[in-house]
């Protein structure tokens, strides 16, 4: 009989998810007895598998599985699919936590609170202690730690366009003002009009909590009483969803009536100089009526976006008052600086999350490059990681980079700025190409390269919630079973994979949006990426089915290779031609495994021979399913199918 969290490792997660809380709960609580009690116990913190770690190494060989929230509908729901991975997927990245604004949009946080929407009605009833989505959320990371799970956070360095924290601080954000098509002011102080219009409409109003002394000075009233005081008295109660988001829109509709706007978050250099785009397709009406012009680069490169909806934290001054949009990077802001490092340290410490993701990690906006002496205020994201450190010492950064060439989504060179800010592992890019490409194996090979040459570890990115749309279909025709094999036992190389790829249905044609995480990151109820109910899982069973027989070896050998460095017997070719790549151990190889990256195309007579070695035994194929080979000092096979990873197994003596 199977071990009952075995049997549910085995479930696919459209048969795990629908599992009722109590029967799940009962077979955690005979597995793990009094521990779970303790976890349950939204008070308590269990212990991190990392306790003990004095640096954040461990990152740079981590197998992540990102978590959109929404796909699933509540935070409860991580814990039957985390029951679905392999312990070599020993890490969980949740997508966004907070309360979102426009759209929707995961990445557009509205407020420091958790996201009303990823509660779970059953866990409450069941537990009534459970009565919050903060201690459900508490509770799940508890549990995921008691699983050997390492948890993740995002770290996002903008808001919603009229998020809580704009408006409760507007000195970090920048602003502009808008006439219809155009920007008529950009200053530096632009903010403190708005600081003004917000004291005086809040004074004659009336404060949302009446309990709190209204301050009778408007510098006062930003300045001198705490952040937790000034949200109560703008917006009220936390807990009050629907009255905090009313007030909210009283003053978007203040705001927006006198032209008033954060400006927008941008990608790619040259990042500055802002214009509106006269475009009538850049044109939106909100629900309530409100016109929305987008913003452009007036001098685009290639990578250059601003994005609408979103402010970004104001970290710099700016020079001659901001006349030219340059930003003086020789005097920070430093009151946002240390604001959001304090706010996302505090997040840290409650719910006990083990790292970051860094969100638009690749944005160095320096014309000149990564200077060669960094100060404490070179880069947002580092310096959260380095305010939660000495507390956390194992706290590590993964960054949402790409590796893109100098200068294209970053100013400079990106693996000097990764490296400038901290970060420990980066997601890349290989999620961007078909497996087997003669572009991908060189992508591959480069990244081989970083990863024996920089202080960060590019990872061997699966999928990400970025790329299922129906853009990328194509990339997951094919391959799959290999990118999962080598995602699992390249064990010196880290790797990412995004929910929902391992029962992924092809799509040779486009499937409803529906089907694809990506456009449950945001809601949108019309258009062409408008969703309609609940994401739909794919029922892709026999890529579950194969990824399972990988599960199943890996958990068996897993243990013996998990913290072995790579010995490269084929390596990834830098010229794309050749499409073999093998590796076993760098000291004391017990197994050999091999790939063939072409999807089209089987490989003949490929001979193998490991200096010094006894003999070898093929142990497992992604395809044949009863593979084996007479045992042989010399690994040799007559055939290597397209896109087929085998593992040998050294015989040990008797």
């Amino acid at each position: 009989m199977l071990e009952p969290l075995s049997a549910y490792s085995r479930m696919m997660p459209t048969d795990v998810l629908p599992v009722s809380v109590i029967d799940l709960v009962t077979m955690l609580e005979s597995h793990w007895g009094d521990s779970l009690y303790q976890a349950f116990d939204p008070n308590e913190s269990i212990t991190s598998p990392l306790h003990g770690n004095q640096d954040t190494v461990w990152m740079k060989r981590a197998n992540t599985v990102g978590i959109n929230v929404r796909t699933i509908q509540n935070f409860w729901n991580i814990i039957p699919y985390a029951l679905t991975l392999p312990a070599a997927q020993d890490t969980i990245h949740i997508l966004p936590i907070w309360e979102c604004g426009v759209v929707a949009s995961l990445y557009g946080p509205a407020s420091w609170n958790i996201n009303p929407e990823f509660y779970c009605a059953e866990l409450a009833e069941a537990f009534p202690h459970l009565n919050t989505v903060e201690r459900q959320l508490k509770v799940v990371i508890n549990i995921l730690h008691l699983m050997g799970k390492r948890v993740g956070m995002d770290v996002v360095p903008h808001t919603d366009r009229y998020s809580e924290m704009a408006i409760a601080n507007p000195s970090y954000f920048e602003w502009l003002q808008r006439r219809d098509l155009t920007i008529v002011r950009h200053h530096s102080d632009l903010y403190r009009e708005v600081e003004a219009i917000i004291y005086e409409y809040t004074k004659d109003r009336g404060a949302a909590d009446l309990h709190i002394p209204f301050p009778n000075q408007e510098t006062d009233f930003f300045e001198n009483i705490k952040e937790r005081e000034r949200l109560r008295l703008l917006f009220g109660d936390k807990s009050d969803y629907e009255g905090r988001l009313s007030r909210r829109k009283e003053y978007v509709e203040l705001l927006y009536q006198m032209g008033y706007e954060t400006v927008p978050a941008t990608m790619g250099p040259p990042y500055r100089g802002i214009e509106v785009d006269p475009d009538p397709s850049a044109l939106t009406t909100d629900e309530e009526g409100r016109v929305w012009r987008d913003y452009r680069i007036i001098k685009p490169q290639k990578f250059s976006r601003a994005f609408g909806p979103l402010a970004r934290y104001k970290l710099y001054g700016a020079l001659d008052n901001n006349t030219h949009w340059d930003l003086d990077f020789s005097k920070p802001n430093v009151p946002a600086w240390e604001y959001v490092c304090e706010r996302y340290a505090e997040i840290q410490r409650y719910f006990n999350f083990d790292f970051m993701r860094g969100d638009m990690s690749h944005v160095q906006m320096r014309p000149a490059g990564v200077p060669l002496e960094r100060d404490a205020f070179y880069d947002l994201l580092g310096a959260v990681k380095q305010y939660v450190l000495p507390e956390k010492p194992y706290f590590a950064y993964f960054a949402e980079s790409f590796l893109a060439p100098p200068n294209e989504m970053a100013y400079g060179d990106e693996c000097d700025h990764l490296e400038a800010s901290f970060a420990d592992s980066t997601l890349g890019d290989l999620q961007s190409e078909p497996i087997g490409t003669t572009q991908f194996v060189k992508l591959f090979a480069q990244y081989n390269v970083w990863l024996e040459t920089r202080k960060f570890a590019p990872n061997f990115t699966i999928m990400t919630a970025d790329k299922d749309d129906p853009r990328f279909d194509a990339f997951y025709l094919k391959g799959n079973e290999t990118r999962y094999f080598i995602a699992l036992f390249l064990t010196d190389m880290p790797s990412y994979m995004g929910l929902g790829f391992e029962c992924r249905d092809p799509h040779p044609s486009p499937a409803p949006n529906e089907h694809y995480t990506k456009l449950y990151v945001f809601q949108v109820n019309e258009g062409t990426k408008s969703t309609k109910g609940r994401y739909i899982w794919g029922t892709n069973r026999k890529l579950y089915a194969g990824l399972q027989r990988q599960k199943e070896i890996a958990n068996e050998i897993w243990p013996l290779i998990k913290d072995a460095d790579t010995q490269w017997l084929i390596p990834p070719d830098a010229t794309g031609q050749n499409k073999v790549i093998a590796w076993t151990q760098k000291d004391n190889p017990s197994f050999v495994f091999i790939v063939n990256l072409d999807t089209e195309h089987a490989v003949t007579s490929l001979t193998i021979d490991i200096e010094g070695s006894k003999e070898w035994r093929g142990a497992f194929s992604t395809i044949q399913e009863d593979f084996a080979t007479v045992p042989s000092k010399k690994i040799n096979l007559e055939q290597l199918l397209p896109s087929e990873g085998i593992i040998f197994s050294l015989i040990q003596s008797a």
